[in-house]
């Protein structure tokens, strides 16, 4: 059976842990391959409530092998913490999850770096969530990237970290903050691993006997499309390959195993942090999303940016990514509203003609209007619905008018954050 991979294609948040906790129900292996984390997944099942960034979402499916692939960078204390709070949960996971000795690791001075970049930015700042995930990535593509490998042997660390540190903390002393100790972080993160060493294990050959064998894997991006470091609103982006394809060298995976790509994508739009977002409503309407919407970072807890649904770039990011369907997430939040809107596309300063996401970088998308098509509202709850036939006409209407829009057929209508709060259409 091909692969199938689940992207986000908006600006993250769009609810894909659900997604993946759903799907991973009849999984044999869930893979994550891309990211940090600096993005996090909401999942809430009979087992509990689980907020996760680096765990794939196969967790809560005891027979699914859990890879993390080595286009994943970690932070090695956030996924000690998610391990032991997933097993508190009586979900045995040590013995189904493989970690990639190749992945980078976020060290100490991966976040000291990034906040002084940001601080010397001011009002230009990107945003970002503080992980450290920009710095590294910066050191893994320039040869100064710390890996899994690394801290199985004690010596190979220091020699590393000393090198690092000499530039480093010439940074961090110009900037007036503490400087580093090598041998101090060396010890520090080679007690961490100790902790993690039985699940380090290079993941390629359970996937490629997974995919050889025609079973179901599933490859979980983190983030969206909108964040990708190549197509999305640069510099007000992520620093990982967050489309489609980053699972080929995110983990491994040949591109002739990948026929299913689900992008998923709300029923609005969100955003968190800086960069241009054309569909924004810093209105009363504005507020319904948010507070209906819960719309606050997982990880850093910072209220998100709403707005109505952006179809000229939910189209872009479709066929970016050779998206087959759609799962359309937290419908049940435009419930209340009277009328909706859908952006079907731009307008650009000095232009009659309609403006595409793809023609201009974050600087030029600040300036164009939305070009908007309003539907009526269903001002019905739509929550305990689990048929496309039992919606409201109004909300069928809206999620077919999405499906013409970006081109590609809504699969799954998500009217809630609980595994079973969900409308297949077949």
């Amino acid at each position: 059976m091909p692969a199938t991979v689940v992207i986000g294609a908006q600006w993250g948040d769009e609810a894909k842990g659900k997604l993946v906790d759903s799907l991973a129900e009849s999984a044999s292996l869930v893979a994550r391959f891309n990211g940090g984390d600096n993005a996090g997944h909401t999942v809430i099942n009979a087992y509990g409530t689980f907020k996760v960034r680096l765990v794939p979402n196969g967790f809560s499916t005891p027979g699914a092998l859990c890879a993390i692939g080595p286009g994943v960078v970690l932070n090695l204390n956030t996924l000690l913490q998610e391990i032991a709070t997933i097993e508190a949960s009586d979900l045995a996971l040590s013995e189904r999850l493989w970690i990639s000795p190749r992945c980078h690791v976020v060290m100490p001075y991966h976040p000291l770096v990034e906040g002084i970049y940001e601080a010397a930015k001011g009002t230009g700042r990107t945003g970002t969530t503080g992980r450290g995930m920009g710095p590294v990535y910066a050191d893994k593509v320039s040869y100064n990237g710390i890996r899994l490998y690394d801290l199985q042997q004690p010596e190979v660390l220091l020699e590393k970290l000393r090198i690092q540190l000499e530039v480093k903390n010439r940074l961090l002393q110009a900037f007036e903050a503490v400087p580093l100790q090598a041998k101090q972080v060396a010890d520090e993160y080679l007690a961490l691993f100790e902790r993690l060493r039985p699940v380090v294990r290079e993941p390629f050959g359970i996937v490629q006997d997974a995919l050889q064998a025609g079973k179901q894997v599933l490859l979980e991006g983190a983030q969206g499309s909108l964040l990708d470091n190549t197509w999305g609103t640069y510099p007000f982006c992520t620093a990982s390959d967050t489309l489609s394809g980053g699972a080929c060298s995110g983990l491994g995976v040949a591109p002739r195993w990948i026929e299913r790509v689900v992008g998923v994508t709300k029923a609005y739009t969100s955003r968190v942090g800086a960069g241009p977002m054309p569909t924004e409503l810093l209105d009363s309407t504005g507020e319904v999303l948010r507070k209906e919407g819960q719309e606050y970072g997982t990880v850093t807890g910072r209220p998100r940016r709403c707005g109505w649904l952006d179809a000229e770039a939910l189209r872009f990011t479709c066929q970016l990514n050779g998206v087959s369907e759609l799962a359309l997430t937290k419908l049940d939040v435009l419930d209340t509203l009277p009328a909706v809107k859908i952006c079907t596309s731009y307008r650009a300063p000095a232009s009659s003609q309609p403006a595409h996401y793809w023609e201009g970088n974050s600087a030029w998308l600040e300036t164009v209007q939305p070009v908007y098509e309003e539907l009526p509202g269903w001002q019905q709850p739509t929550r305990q619905l689990r048929e496309f036939g039992d919606l409201p006409a109004n909300a069928r209407a809206f999620v077919q008018r999405v499906q013409e829009l970006a081109g590609v057929k809504v699969s799954i209508v998500s009217v809630g954050p609980e595994r079973n709060e969900s409308i297949l259409i077949q």
